[in-house]
């Protein structure tokens, strides 16, 4: 535990600062009949508009030259209608031997985020940011100690996840080409405070080729500290996305610090929206839980997890996902003894609850969960 101090006042940084110049528009931020009127409204031929996007989602083209199918006379035109720049990558990292890759992108009006592609045996996922920076503040993030610059618009969002794709298709990851299988929006930034764009972006993933990536909605995991009337919205959306709820507290007490929304959203509010939402979508909820040595991690908090979680029932709602806390400059936090990890598990499951360790992916370039800062050097 903890010494006691001070709650932490969170300011509800929910949208971004008024005034700020919007990214410029996308035929990833439009749906198909919108981005057929855009190019009308600038008199130019609407059905270019379909040609646009299967260069963008099915070609994965970024090199108007290679567009010939668009007139030559035409084609500069078009491009910068419906395909603008919209992010410059600074620099990528890599680790595990190659199939780990953290890049960071300058926005632009010069904002940094960073999106990591993570390879495994059988599949890729792509790990996105939603925000520049993010407003949340939880102490042991650091995303969150930055701050929110700005939200991200859904082109942006999305072209994280082209760009990855586009990557893989060039045999630029180790292991051959291949594709983006599963998006998690666990990067900089809470997602649910960025609601519409967020939404607009899993649409543009799941929408089919060539409106879309054509993703499976299954394949696409939405994570949140806990944003209780955005949680239940987006359980209305019928789409079935995997919802990640970030608790990393059982209690009150102790969430208040961690997650300062919690003094908005309580615990048992949060767990009941999870459970709400699982029980609409029939889709189990992942609980995210940040093992912090001395903090969190002692015997009795996995037993009450336990408790708080199965007094929803047994039918298999939630799944536990444990993750060791991986460092961040200036933390007083570090992880968890592995002898503390295995015991909270056990316990956990003696109490029926599902629950893994997560592989740690990207620690070493500071690409691991809350480590993202979009530090330039």
């Amino acid at each position: 535990m903890t010494e006691p101090s001070e709650p932490i006042r969170l300011p509800l940084v929910l949208a971004e600062p008024r005034g700020r110049q919007k990214p410029p528009r996308h035929l990833a931020d439009l749906a198909p009949d919108e981005r057929k009127a855009h190019l009308v409204d600038l008199g130019l031929p609407g059905f270019r508009a379909k040609q646009l996007s299967t260069h963008y989602f099915a070609r994965l083209v970024d090199d108007p030259a290679a567009m010939t199918d668009l007139p030559a006379a035409q084609r500069e035109e078009l491009v910068a209608a419906l395909l603008p720049d919209l992010m410059t990558p600074i620099r990528t990292l890599e680790a595990d031997r190659g199939t780990t890759r953290k890049t960071l992108w300058r926005l632009f009006d010069g904002a940094l985020v960073e999106s990591v592609l993570m390879r495994y045996p059988g599949r890729v996922t792509m790990c996105v940011s939603s925000q520049a920076g993010c407003g949340m503040a939880c102490p042991f993030c650091a995303t969150g100690q930055g701050g929110l610059q700005r939200n991200m618009s859904t082109a942006e969002i999305v072209e994280q996840v082209v760009a990855g794709a586009r990557s893989l298709a060039r045999d630029e990851v180790a292991g051959g080409p291949g594709r983006v299988s599963n998006v998690v929006f666990m990067g900089m930034g809470e997602p649910l405070a960025n609601y519409k764009a967020v939404l607009g972006a899993v649409r543009r993933l799941t929408d089919p080729a060539p409106d879309g990536l054509g993703m499976s909605a299954r394949g696409i995991t939405v994570s949140t500290v806990g944003l209780v009337p955005r949680i239940r919205q987006l359980a209305d959306e019928g789409i079935p996305v995997t919802l990640a709820l970030s608790l990393h507290a059982p209690d009150d007490e102790l969430r208040n610090e961690l997650v300062p929304i919690n003094t908005k959203f309580s615990v048992a509010e949060t767990v009941e929206a999870a459970w709400s939402y699982a029980e609409k979508t029939k889709r189990r909820v992942s609980i995210e839980y940040a093992m912090m040595r001395g903090i969190n991690d002692q015997g009795w908090r996995a037993d009450l997890l336990g408790d708080v979680l199965r007094s929803y029932g047994d039918w298999g709602w939630v799944h536990v996902n444990l993750i060791p806390l991986n460092p961040t400059p200036g933390s007083k936090w570090t992880a968890s003894d592995p002898a503390d990890e295995r015991e909270f598990v056990r316990r956990l499951e003696a109490k029926g609850v599902p629950t893994t360790v997560r592989d740690t992916r990207g620690r070493e370039i500071d690409g691991a969960c809350g480590q993202l800062a979009a530090a330039p050097d």
